[in-house]
């Protein structure tokens, strides 16, 4: 698989019921039990995807007999009664951990000879545990490869069972596979757990789904299962939506300051990845819990730890939406993902550094230390992984340049993923139901006024720079020599000076178009704009401008966070810190760079610490570095993005 997917951002709030397939991990369950059991199964609300056909093909490749209906997402399966007997088989598991590891245990309690392989990738993954716990029960198997990992040829003659012990350390998989498998063995089988299991919430469904096709597990304490020998007994149903694959729409919402529901979810499902809006409760998300179905809807996003052991397909989820948040996020409890499809620990930490994110490494997870300035485009690398490619796709909602090279490693749980994230793109809203404000804010030197300019040429919207506002009171008291740091001084300045915006900035009757760009005027516009008596009375006016002409471009450090909250379209623009010190150089005359540079940066932390108004990048803003690219570049982009959302 190759090609890179180009992620469009969406420029306002994610919205929608998304269709997300059934659970991989309920549907490789009931598929192998169904295939089992002695009779007729009915599954519905199947996921078919790259893991679950290779469970569908393996089970065929023993007996089973199945009927499909990829339109209405359902098989029924005509199970074998446990009667495993091979002639010389071999059974491809695609990248299907799933399908390998529930399959090992279950074909040592067969008679014959069978082979077990897979891609590149399922051989790199490990299989040690459970091929120790089968050995121990005079299991013969060969690894015909590496050590610990597939290929594996098993010489089957049946399994006695009795009393196994195994950790649960590094993956609950090979838990699962020897509890699917133990009614097969003549003794059934007591599995004593060494310590504490990842993902517990695998074993219960597990257990759930065994429940189902009419085999009991007793679970006398924590770390024992006990499973008598007996037949699996056909039974219809119901396969759940994916929780893991919702995780990213959930997730979606909570970054774009929307509003996602996803049907079929509920308090009592049996995935345990539907804690992951519990999480997303406690970073400041509203989550509402339906009869059947889960609703999560977006707000500000603070900090916290959080221990994922138990939901670690989230953790890359949770990584991306960090990247948006207010305050550092430890992901911990997930060192074991570092075997999954790829070194996860390791992808998030180097992908998410390609888009300026600081991220650190531990021994169990990683701590993510947010910046919204420093968010910017990356070409992202997958590593084949489904799971890195959706989460990563999530920083595209909002940060241009996203790009997801081999997208099609979705098709492993979710081949429909880029499709069902597209449909919930917010429709275009047409100009006579809203103000058609679009708000630019960012730092100095980001180039806020000559994009928002350029952009309302193409537009053929008005322009308004409200830093031209404070820059002009700034002037005025300049001009009449007004203390600067007398607050009271200068509010009363601000409520008097007559200040005239249009192609040319008037203060008090006099040109001041070149005036409000001077160094001195660089210099006092942080202090006046931290004023907060100044701000209460200039903001009335920027809102009465923009409502008076029906909207417009608007660009100054607040204008989507206080100005207008409510715009329809809102940018963050940022830039380099040299870069924009450069830039900025080009237009002031008598400082050197270094004055220009050290300005900015005291700039910066006046703007961005002060207690009225300070500089933020509003919540649901396209986060756009403008770093290394040309004005015009910015503004098609802008301006095709800003089309999107207004119609008209």
């Amino acid at each position: 698989m190759t090609g890179v997917r180009v992620m469009q951002p969406v420029g306002g709030p994610i919205v929608g019921v998304p269709n997300v397939p059934g659970s991989k991990s309920q549907t490789n369950r009931a598929l192998l039990c169904a295939a089992l059991a002695e009779g007729t199964s009915r599954l519905s609300g199947v996921l078919f995807a790259e893991d679950t056909e290779a469970m569908l093909d393996a089970v065929v490749s023993l007996g089973a007999e199945i009927e499909v209906d990829r339109e209405n997402t359902s098989l029924e399966v005509k199970g074998i009664g446990g009667d495993l007997n091979f002639e010389d088989i071999a059974i491809d598991c695609r990248s299907s951990g799933t399908t390998s590891r529930f399959l090992l245990p279950v074909l040592v309690a067969g008679k014959g000879n069978v082979a077990i392989d897979g891609s590149d990738q399922l051989r790199s993954r490990p299989f040690d545990e459970q091929i120790k716990a089968l050995r121990a029960l005079d299991c013969i198997l060969n690894e015909t490869g590496a050590p610990g990992r597939l290929p594996i040829e098993v010489v089957a003659d049946g399994v006695n069972g009795g009393k196994v012990e195994i950790s649960g350390a590094a993956s609950s998989q090979f838990i699962s596979g020897l509890l699917l498998a133990a009614p097969l063995y003549a003794e059934g089988l007591t599995i004593e757990l060494t310590d504490t299991p990842v993902s517990r919430p695998y074993l219960d469904l597990t257990v759930k789904v065994m429940n189902d096709f009419g085999i009991a597990v007793e679970q006398p304490n924590e770390s024992t299962y006990v499973v008598k020998q007996g037949q699996y007994s056909p039974s219809d149903t119901e396969i759940e939506p994916d929780a893991s694959a919702a995780s990213y729409f959930f997730a979606a919402a909570a970054i774009t300051q929307g509003k996602v529901k996803v049907d079929g979810l509920h308090r009592e499902s049996c995935q345990g990845d539907t804690q992951f809006v519990d999480v997303l409760e406690k970073l400041g998300a509203k989550v509402t819990w339906g009869t059947n179905s889960i609703e999560v809807e977006g707000n500000q996003l603070d900090g916290g730890t959080f221990d994922l052991r138990d939901l670690s397909d989230t953790a890359q989820t949770l990584a991306s939406v960090a990247a948006f948040a207010e305050s550092e996020i430890e992901i911990k409890g997930i060192g074991f993902i570092r075997t999954k499809e790829t070194d996860r620990i390791a992808a998030i930490v180097s992908e998410l550094t390609k888009c300026g994110v600081e991220v650190t490494e531990t021994s169990d997870g990683v701590i993510i230390k947010p910046d919204k300035w420093k968010l910017k485009g990356a070409s992202i690398d997958t590593y084949d992984d489904h799971r890195v490619a959706m989460a990563m796709s999530l920083l595209g909602l909002r940060v241009p340049h996203i790009e997801i090279r081999n997208p099609g490693c979705v098709a492993k749980t979710f081949p429909d993923f880029f499709s069902v994230l597209e449909k919930l793109r917010p429709t275009a809203i047409p100009l006579t139901e809203a103000l058609a404000v679009a708000a630019i804010d960012g730092p100095a030197g980001s180039g806020k006024s000559t994009v928002a300019r350029a952009l309302a040429v193409e537009l053929n919207l008005p322009h308004f720079d409200t830093g031209a506002m404070y820059r002009a009171v700034a002037v005025a008291a300049l001009r009449q020599q007004v203390d600067a740091s007398d607050p009271a001084a200068i509010a009363a300045l601000a409520k008097t000076v007559d200040i005239r915006i249009s192609e040319r900035t008037i203060v008090d009757g006099v040109d001041a178009t070149e005036e409000i760009r001077s160094a001195d005027a660089n210099h006092l516009v942080s202090v006046v704009a931290a004023n907060p008596d100044v701000r209460r009375i200039l903001v009335p006016r920027q809102r009465q401008w923009a409502t008076e002409l029906g909207g417009g471009v608007m660009e100054g450090r607040d204008i989507g966070t206080e100005v207008f909250p409510d715009a329809i379209f809102k940018v963050f623009l940022t830039a380099d810190l040299q870069v924009r010190a450069e830039r900025r150089f080009q237009e002031t005359a008598g400082q050197t760079l270094d004055d220009v540079l050290q300005d900015l940066k005291r700039r910066d932390h006046v703007d961005s610490t002060r207690d009225d108004s300070p500089l933020e990048v509003a919540p649901g803003s396209v986060i756009f570095d403008t770093s290394n690219m040309s004005v015009e570049a910015v503004v098609a982009e802008l301006a095709e993005m800003f089309r999107l959302r207004v119609e008209g």
